[in-house]
């Protein structure tokens, strides 16, 4: 068909399968491999086995690789981002930043300067054509859906994007690398973050932060209840590690950089219905009234109630949400579809006194 597919190669089955789909179907396909310059435990500089194992797919596939510097881009948009919404004891989502300025941003930008029609990737999610022009939808595969992480994408670039895997499971990609003899077919899947090697992201923030500074840990009257270690290793919700003794369970319920404190509370204290999201992009022109809306990746979607105010979105949930965190993102579907999404900047809590020390 004369179209010319870049297609982003992690070295995974995923991302490599894609790549057959698309050649079987009759695209002129090369791969791509960002080469992201993450360190090791021993502060050595690589490209794990990304860059190695996708030329091996693409030799066994008879195409194109390139493999493209992105380590400074990572620093730059994702990992300097990571760090400081830490610091104002924010949770951050490195991967939607990574998807928008990264994957969907510069290395569009490249393959189109190459001269490709398309980027395609191996994310679970689907682009379609309709009145409006294209939309974001879920996969097949809803196990597996990572729309959660693709809101952000410009409206004007879902026409240049592939999702090759958006009418496959999971199993059935397994399969369709096996029987084709695909060499990272034992590879296991990826988890977690990319750039964080150590153990944990705390690990990872303390040999990045090290000035970190204990506080005060006190309960929603005010009252010091121990302190803190540093309040970039804390996230709201969080349960375990505060190293405090209590007739009841407590939780992180907000964290404040500039008093640098936090705040905790029972679990019925992290329940809130409102929000305020800013940084949002739009994906669909028109919203039905009620929409579903998922906080985190893993929380189930929930109905709720969007109005727009000037460059922001509050978001009132028909029934209480538990642990809504600034800094991760609230994204909002109807049905399968994607109609947008933001990122969170603030809980509007019921309870006067929380709302009084966050």
């Amino acid at each position: 068909m004369n179209k010319k597919v870049l297609v982003a190669m992690s070295g995974g089955v995923d991302s490599s399968v894609a790549a057959m789909l698309l050649k079987n179907e009759g695209y002129d396909v090369s791969g791509a491999t960002m080469c992201l310059g993450i360190s090791s435990e021993n502060d050595k500089k690589y490209c794990g086995d990304a860059v190695d194992d996708a030329k091996r797919v693409c030799n066994r596939l008879k195409i194109h690789h390139y493999a493209f510097d992105y380590a400074a881009q990572l620093e730059d948009k994702v990992v300097a981002n990571f760090i400081s919404e830490y610091k104002k004891g924010r949770t951050p989502n490195p991967c939607v930043l990574c998807n928008r300025h990264l994957k969907f941003g510069t290395l569009l930008d490249k393959a189109v300067a190459l001269g490709f029609d398309f980027l395609a990737t191996g994310h679970y999610a689907a682009i379609e054509k309709n009145e409006e022009g294209y939309c974001l939808k879920k996969p097949r595969d809803k196990m597996k859906d990572q729309t959660y992480f693709l809101y952000s994408i410009p409206y004007k670039r879902l026409g240049q994007i592939l999702f090759p895997l958006a009418s496959f499971t999971k199993d059935e990609v397994r399969s369709l690398a096996k029987k084709n003899n695909l060499p990272v077919v034992e590879k296991e899947e990826s988890q977690d973050i990319c750039f964080i090697t150590q153990k944990n992201s705390r690990e990872f923030l303390l040999k990045r932060v090290p000035e970190t500074k204990s506080g005060l840990i006190v309960d929603l009257h005010g009252k010091a209840l121990g302190k803190h270690r540093g309040i970039i290793f804390y996230t709201i919700g969080q349960r375990g590690g505060l190293g405090i003794s209590h007739p009841t369970p407590l939780y992180v319920l907000s964290i404040d950089p500039v008093k640098n404190r936090i705040v905790v509370g029972e679990k019925k204290d992290l329940m809130g219905r409102e929000l305020v999201a800013g940084d949002v992009n739009m994906l669909a022109k028109t919203w039905p009234k009620q929409v579903h809306a998922k906080i985190r990746y893993r929380k189930k979607e929930a109905l709720c109630e969007v109005k727009v105010q000037n460059e922001n979105m509050k978001v009132t949930f028909a029934e209480e949400q538990e642990a809504i965190s600034p800094g991760q993102s609230v994204v909002f579907y109807d049905h399968n579809r994607v109609l947008g999404g933001g990122i969170i900047d603030k809980v509007l809590f019921p309870n006067k006194q929380i709302q009084k020390n966050i």
